[in-house]
């Protein structure tokens, strides 16, 4: 059985689109909790449904960013993880989560990565004007969006795409890439076949 954590701060369309795939593949996946930055995300909701574990507090309950991250490894070591996902998740990891799962934490980028970093990876891909953006699946390191990829998918822009459309297009990608990706790592870890 593969433990995986999910951290995510918005919506859930991630999280719920994981889920999904790991429910139709009848793989040994546990999803064991979410992590929210969130309270109010939409996100908890659909952990809840799922009767998933949440653990949500802000940033600024805490006294530091270092804090609120012993905080959060508090929560996840009840749990025996072999990963995390990050899945919309918005705040940056420190050394606190990176040295606690080495080569553990997995992120998804709207942009093929080492383009278009940050927070805006859709809307500065589409800004800029390129005809081929796409998703990364990648490690998560001390930098933004610079850690070794895993797996990247492109998409072509086309001269009809509007910001929504290609976000849109994106998404889809993202739902199944992550998907596969995160078979893949598992499989690599010899923790499912």
């Amino acid at each position: 059985m593969a433990n995986i954590a999910i951290f995510a701060s918005g919506t859930g369309t991630n999280f719920v689109a994981l889920d999904q795939h790991i429910q139709k593949s009848k793989l040994p996946i546990r999803i064991q909790c979410l992590i929210c930055d969130q309270p109010t995300a939409l996100v908890i909701n659909e952990a809840r449904k799922r009767n998933i574990p949440v653990w949500t507090h802000r940033l600024n309950e805490f006294e530091s960013k270092k804090a609120y991250e012993m905080a959060i490894l508090k929560e996840l070591r009840q749990y025996k993880l072999d990963l995390i996902v990050l899945a919309g998740y918005m705040k940056i990891v420190t050394d606190v989560l990176l040295n606690a799962y080495p080569q553990s934490i997995v992120n998804l980028h709207p942009a093929l990565l080492p383009a278009f970093p940050g927070k805006n990876g859709i809307e500065d891909a589409f800004n800029y004007g390129v005809k081929v953006t796409g998703v990364t699946v990648h490690w998560i390191d001390t930098g933004i969006d610079t850690g070794p990829i895993i797996a990247q998918e492109a998409v072509n822009i086309l001269p009809d795409d509007s910001v929504e459309s290609l976000a849109a297009k994106i998404h889809q990608v993202e739902h199944q890439l992550y998907f596969d990706s995160l078979c893949k790592v598992l499989r690599q870890r010899a923790l499912i076949k």
